[in-house]
């Protein structure tokens, strides 16, 4: 089982923790083709500590939101820490935001200063001061760690609302620890590993899985370079002893792309998670490789829970199963627990410690989670020994002809075609009231075979009776599928 988050407890200075045992040992190494800007554990930790003296000494007082409009740098993840080291609450956004995307944001969470790159937009009208020049924050001397109750507020994200709002999701500094959990339930991590995230340094994915958990560990992160081509990375990962890959599906798929050989002698195995990672790139990976990729399902609210790990792979076809110390369950729509095999709503224990404190509401600090139990809204049904076999999202489910069909489903019948490179089917309303099952897919198969695959492997209600080549399936800036933009692309083609 898990151990009680210790008390008092500070999440920066838990993260850091390592800097006073190995100092000298490299933390954080940001790769490009020609070099790496290096960062050891006592570099790190002076940054973030010089920082959080800068940011009180503006006045700010704990418990004050600060707002984080930061690029591909490590001053995303030194401006994190060094907020929380002193009580602030940071909220890590997107680089690429859009400034009334994020006058929105800001409205919500009511900033009382803005940390800011050149080039990235800004709430408009600015609502707080805003601080550029972050080297000279970070130039004072080292302030200490305000230390408190492990249940407090440490830092806000926003995930994605099923009614297309924003929400603001309230951490507290303990969630770290839950993170604990995945050391052995999904990393295999340990001290001695090389961790390379492929994501921007302001993807929480990259943040959490890539940066703090390594640093944790007292293990190496890599991290690309800003701009760094996609194309690069299996020279960087052999380059600099990767021993842990941790990517998006998409970025497996566009390295397998290039080339169905990629000696990585130190990689022991990847990591997945963003999006349901098909079967057929998994097994493309080993076969590329060697290695195997593990896959992880999580959520903004929770982090990752289910997973497979290096200890106890995920049997084909399933997530995994929940780490050790996590508590869930599969419900039905009346909130009683569906018997094993069924497909039901998978549901995180309220004490989880790694679940939120709550959303953000009208400027509160949070609103508490009620009942025993919080609703994920992803489908899944649970085999005998516990391993959770994913159905997509309740919201992403299809309806088609009364019967309630997993497009993940659908898709894994035209994954191992020859000429289909990526394909993903979403519902789309005809006319009023009346919807169809469409795919878009990219590769140069002709749609006739597509159809003989459909009638040969899916009920007729599972068919696709819209097929769309597409140059590309419209994904996010993290490389997540954005189901949203493909049902309004496949949309103008009825």
């Amino acid at each position: 089982m898990q151990e009680p988050c210790p008390a008092p407890f500070n999440l920066a200075a838990y993260v850091l923790s390592r800097a006073a045992q190995t100092p000298d040992k490299i933390a954080l190494a940001v790769l490009s083709p020609t070099g790496s800007d290096r960062w050891s554990y006592a570099r790190l930790e002076t940054a973030v500590r010089g920082m959080a003296t800068g940011l009180r000494g503006m006045g700010l007082t704990p418990g004050d939101r600060v707002l984080l409009r930061l690029g591909n740098t490590p001053d995303f993840p030194i401006a994190f820490l060094a907020c929380i080291a002193v009580g602030l609450v940071p909220v890590p956004t997107s680089a690429q935001l859009t400034t009334p995307e994020i006058t929105r944001l800001a409205a919500v969470i009511r900033p009382a200063l803005i940390l800011a790159a050149p080039g990235i937009a800004l709430p408009e009208p600015v609502p707080c001061p805003v601080a550029r020049d972050l080297g000279a924050l970070a130039a004072h001397p080292a302030s200490g760690y305000l230390m408190g109750d492990p249940d407090r507020l440490a830092y806000l994200v926003f995930t994605s609302g099923t009614s297309g709002r924003p929400r603001a999701v309230a951490h507290a500094h303990r969630a770290v620890w839950a993170r604990r959990m995945m050391w052995e339930g999904w990393y295999g991590l340990t001290a001695q590993d090389r961790l390379l995230h492929a994501g921007a340094f302001n993807w929480t994915f990259t943040l959490g899985t890539g940066l703090l958990d390594p640093w944790a560990a007292g293990a190496t992160a890599l991290i690309p370079a800003e701009g760094l081509e996609l194309s690069a990375l299996p020279l960087l990962l052999k380059r600099h002893g990767a021993t842990i890959f941790a990517a998006a599906p998409g970025v497996y798929r566009k390295m397998l792309m290039q080339s169905e050989n990629l000696a990585l002698p130190r990689l022991r195995h990847g990591l997945s998670a963003g999006e349901k990672l098909p079967e057929a790139l998994r097994k493309a990976w080993q076969r590329a490789t060697g290695t195997p990729v593990h896959e992880a399902l999580g959520m903004s609210e929770c982090s990752t829970f289910i997973s497979g790990s290096p200890a106890r792979p995920a049997p084909e076809g399933t997530l995994g199963y929940p780490q050790t110390g996590r508590r869930i369950a599969v419900l039905d729509q009346d909130g009683q627990p569906v018997s094993k095999g069924r497909t039901g709503t998978l549901a995180i224990h309220c004490k989880d410690p790694g679940l939120m404190l709550g959303y953000l509401d009208d400027g509160k600090p949070h609103l508490p989670l009620t009942g025993d139990w919080f609703l994920t809204g992803d489908q899944v049904s649970e085999a005998v020994d516990g391993a959770l076999t994913y159905h997509g999202r309740r919201d992403d489910m299809l309806n088609t002809g009364g019967f309630r069909v997993s497009p993940h489903e659908i898709e894994a019948a035209f994954a191992d075609l020859p000429g289909v490179t990526d394909c993903a089917a979403v519902a789309i309303e005809v006319s009023e009231g009346v919807f169809i099952v469409a795919m878009g897919y990219t590769g140069p198969i002709e749609e006739g075979s597509l159809r003989v695959a459909a009638e040969a492997g899916l009920a007729r209600y599972k068919q696709p009776r819209l097929y769309a080549r597409l140059a590309a399936l419209p994904r996010t800036a993290n490389g997540k599928l954005d189901r949203a933009a493909l049902r309004a692309c496949l949309k103008e083609v009825t």
